[in-house]
């Protein structure tokens, strides 16, 4: 009986569980049993797997302190993803959950759902979609729960995520107005009010109302029963009143973050000192506190992940207190920290770059500035503004290296030789105690770094006579090898593995010498290295007033390129005027003189008016007739009419300068050089009057204005042009005499200065009439300009002179022409000297022709100085001749800086081709780019 009953209970039982399994029937039994089931297995599993999800999340997300933080702590990331590829395994596991519970859990009856877990269930498919970054399918989620679950208790927070998604859909506006009215529809404070307020904020954020956010974010942080939330609210509070430059207010929000203590992640404390540490004043203050302060917080080992951080305000501070030596120290070990943080690290890199700079140690500057660039983002306007301070340095490099070469040089030679024998024995002395130190460290700790040293060393101060770089080549370098070898592994005798000092067959035994063995072949050594004899020094110097006069003018011209550069690229005014003061010192030659002058006159103006006065009077006293004075008081209203377009100016003027105007186009471009004195193109401007010079005054005239823009705009293209023209160009054009080259045809030359004269007129009609009725096809005419004032009627095509003279006859004897003006008969290769020289006096009077020297082919400009800078001699300032600037040497920072992490300078008229030498003197440039 009673094993009957239990079978009718256990029948029954089964009967009703799968009867509540139905989703097809809207019972109370089936509601509840679905809802359990909903509750404690599909979604319990799913939360846990999105709560191991957002762990992940959160504990990968870096935080850009540098910038307002996001009120969320999630970065979405640039790159989208593939259909049905997952950001994180645990989001995809959540969603996954809460699909199926959709899917076999819900019971949409009538219309309307009637299992209460499925607004859990699509909350969960949501947040899922949300944090895998897949926004649009998150929104549907979210919305479901809106239309089809109007009444459920997570009706507020399904619409707070909703408009979190909008709000990274970049629908800011429509986020503000649905959660403004959400705000107004809830009932009571609590962390859903907390939640909505802070996205509020965010919302403002994004669309850069930062005094609404300011308010949304107040009330959130007021309202929030989450730790972490409001440190994080509180510091975004301090962050909005900084950029909003409210000091005492952000402040106060720092220093909240700062009280939080343990229950403020850690990092919002440590940022929160280092922003305080950003008011510090550093002329009122006191210092003391300040450091103790940090010394303090580096000492906490809890600090340990933050060092980056310390080290570098650290740095901030002590550059502020201008102690760049400790500043140094810091950011070194900011460094050393291995900070995640890029912009850090390229904020220290160029902190550095800055210090050496202004120590004057380029070289080294230019190391931090590429490690810089590395880690910057190359479309910023940092970036752009440090490379472009970064390739100015490459110059700076350059010619401070030549300046303290080449004084070095000229200070030692002008030495007494006593003077210069004892001058190479105080140096040898100092390295042999280097040589000795390096060994001594060897021994105990044989590093990659000194075993280069002496290597380094030798290789910085010898060269072979011959300039070659080889090793084995060089009689100096080798014989420091053999010194450095016997230092590090003794001696070694022939046979088996040398390593070893062992012959074949016979046991390892290292053969240390013994210390007196030791100490006779170290003075040995020391005797045959050459390096250690003051001769070897001696032998270098140049001896030849010539070599050492090249020197000379090297050097000075580096002191005027490093005067231009300092004034031009970097506005460090005290810097170039010091460069130009030591230049004019040393006796520089006449052409660099007056630009000198006037750029000290310059820069003068903006840093002591009184001597830029004194300089002014000196230049238009001493040089009246020069284009610096000119500028100087120069002063013409018809510039005033010219449009404001420089770029136009310039195209208008270079087409017309093509099409050989060039009288018109010469005084419409002293216009526009006073118009646009300032602007960029005013060096295309400078270039293309040196070419109308050359049409119009000839060679000598020419190289002056070559030498003025050369000097004038030493960094612009156009100056490096016309300084390759001056080195190349002129001097072949100086060296041409006339019957230098055999001729090959002759020209008939017709006086005309005025081409409006009737004469004039009258004389072209004949020889075009000549030409016509002659048929004499294979001649031609132009009017070629030969001076300003000064015209050419040419008659071209004569193949030989008695042809030329038969012409000319013709021309003045028969009566239908009758041409009566003198006329000169040239050859095509004379004529060109004629339009170069502008000298027709001289070709028509041998006797005042005057046979330049012959042209000698000069190597390429580089290859020359590499040749001149293969004299070495160890460096000395000279005294009294050179102020390196804010520091002092250009030898790399000591062994306590951090090295760089990624150290890392281009008027003939139809028939007178021949007036126009532009195979020997290019025109002006027609690149119209600016910069």
């Amino acid at each position: 009986m009673k094993s009957a009953a239990k079978k009718t209970l256990y029948l029954s039982l089964t009967i009703l569980v799968f009867g509540a399994c139905s989703t097809r029937k809207d019972k109370f039994l089936n509601r509840n049993f679905q809802a359990l089931n909903t509750e404690f297995n599909v979604l319990y599993n799913g939360n846990l797997a999105l709560e191991e999800g957002l762990t992940d999340l959160r504990n990968n997300y870096k935080d850009n302190f540098w910038e307002v933080l996001p009120v969320e702590r999630m970065q979405v990331a640039q790159e989208a993803s593939m259909p049905g590829e997952s950001r994180n395994p645990n989001f995809e596991r959540a969603e996954e959950k809460a699909t199926k519970a959709i899917q076999k859990r819900s019971m949409l009856i009538g219309g309307s759902e009637k299992n209460p877990q499925m607004d859990e269930a699509h909350l969960l498919l949501g947040k899922a979609r949300y944090y895998d970054q897949r926004f649009v399918p998150a929104l549907e989620a979210f919305n479901y729960i809106l239309y089809k679950n109007p009444d459920s208790d997570k009706i507020y927070e399904a619409k707070i995520w909703r408009e979190r998604t909008n709000i990274r859909l970049e629908n800011d506006a429509l986020a503000v107005k649905n959660l403004r009215k959400l705000l107004s529809e809830i009932k009571f404070k609590d962390q859903v009010f907390a939640d909505a307020n802070a996205s509020l904020a965010q919302a403002f954020l994004n669309l850069e109302e930062q005094d609404s956010a300011v308010v949304r974010l107040r009330k959130a942080l007021s309202y929030t029963k989450k730790d972490e939330e409001k440190a994080r609210y509180r510091f975004i509070l301090g962050q909005l009143f900084d950029k909003q430059k409210q000091k005492d207010s952000a402040l106060h929000y720092y220093q909240s973050v700062i009280n939080m203590k343990r229950k403020s992640p850690r990092r919002y404390v440590i940022q929160a000192h280092a922003k305080q540490a950003a008011y510090f004043d550093y002329q009122k203050a006191d210092t003391l506190p300040f450091v103790t302060q940090f010394n303090k917080l580096i000492e906490d080992r809890e600090n340990r992940p933050y060092l980056d951080v310390l080290y570098y305000q650290k740095g901030l501070f002590y550059e502020g207190m201008k102690m760049p030596d400790h500043a140094v120290i810091n950011y070194n070990k900011s460094l050393r920290a291995q900070s995640l943080d890029p912009y850090l690290l390229a904020s220290n890199y160029r902190n550095l770059g800055e210090i050496y700079f202004y120590k004057a140690k380029y070289q080294t500057s230019g190391q931090y500035y590429d490690s810089t660039l590395v880690l910057l983002q190359p479309r910023t306007r940092e970036f752009k503004a440090i490379k472009k301070k970064r390739d100015n340095l490459v110059d700076v490099i350059k010619y401070e290296g030549i300046a303290q070469r080449n004084d070095s040089i000229l200070n030692v030679v002008s030495l007494s030789k006593e003077d210069q024998i004892a001058f190479y024995e105080a140096y040898i002395t100092d390295l042999k105690k280097t040589n000795a130190k390096t060994a001594a460290q060897e021994k105990t700790n044989p590093t990659t770094e000194s075993k280069e040293l002496s290597f380094k060393n030798s290789a910085s101060l010898t060269t072979g006579s011959s300039g070659s770089t080889f090793y084995f080549y060089n009689a100096a370098t080798l014989a420091q090898g053999k010194l450095d070898f016997v230092k590090r592994w003794g001696k070694r005798s022939m046979g088996g593995y040398w390593r070893l000092n062992q012959k074949p067959g016979t046991s390892f035994v290292e053969s240390p010498d013994s210390p007196e063995q030791e100490d006779d072949t170290v003075a040995k050594e020391e005797k045959d290295n050459p390096m250690y004899s003051p001769e070897f020094y001696l032998s270098q110097l140049p001896t030849s007033k010539i070599v050492i006069d090249s020197i000379a003018k090297e050097r000075n011209f580096a002191y005027y390129q490093l005067g231009v550069i300092y004034k031009e690229k970097f506005r460090e005014y005290y810097l170039s005027a010091d460069r130009f003061e030591i230049l004019l010192k040393s006796k520089p030659e006449e052409r660099l003189v007056l630009p000198a002058l006037y750029n000290l006159y310059k820069v003068y103006e903006i840093i002591n008016p009184t001597k830029s006065l004194t300089l002014k009077d000196k230049i238009l006293t001493q040089f009246p007739d020069s284009r610096y004075a000119q500028i100087l008081s120069k002063s013409n209203a018809s510039a005033d009419t010219m449009i404001d377009d420089p770029e136009l100016v310039y195209k208008n003027l270079y087409k017309r300068y093509e099409n050989q105007d060039y009288r018109a186009v010469a005084l419409e471009t002293d216009l526009a050089i006073e118009k646009f004195t300032g602007e960029e193109l005013l060096p295309k401007f400078e270039l293309l009057k040196a070419s109308l010079v050359a049409k119009m005054k000839g060679i000598q005239d020419y190289k002056k204005s070559l030498n003025f823009v050369a000097l004038t705009y030493p960094n612009a293209d156009e100056g490096k042009q016309a300084e390759e023209l001056l080195y190349d160009n002129i001097p072949y054009l100086e060296s041409l005499y006339f019957d230098q080259a055999p001729p090959t045809t002759y020209k008939i030359l017709y006086r005309a200065d005025n081409l409006e004269d009737k004469k004039t007129k009258e004389l072209l009609e004949k020889i075009s009439k000549f030409i016509k009725e002659r048929n004499q096809i294979q001649l031609s005419h132009s009017i070629d300009l030969y001076t300003t004032d000064k015209n050419f009627i040419v008659i071209h095509g004569l193949k030989d002179e008695e042809y030329a003279k038969g012409v000319a006859s013709i021309l003045k004897e028969f009566k239908e022409y009758k041409i009566a003006e003198p006329f000169v008969i040239v050859s095509t290769e004379n004529y060109k000297i004629i339009q170069i020289r502008k000298n027709l006096e001289e070709y028509l009077d041998p006797s005042l022709r005057v046979v330049p020297p012959p042209y000698i082919p000069k190597p390429k400009r580089t290859q020359a100085k590499k040749e001149q800078s293969e004299i070495v001699i160890p460096m000395q300032n000279p005294a009294g001749t050179q102020n390196p600037g804010k520091g002092g040497s250009l030898m790399p920072p000591g062994g306590n800086d951090m090295p760089p992490a990624g150290g890392k300078t281009n008027s003939s008229g139809k028939g007178g081709n021949e007036s126009n030498f532009q195979q020997q003197l290019p025109p002006a440039p027609n690149n119209t780019k600016k910069g």
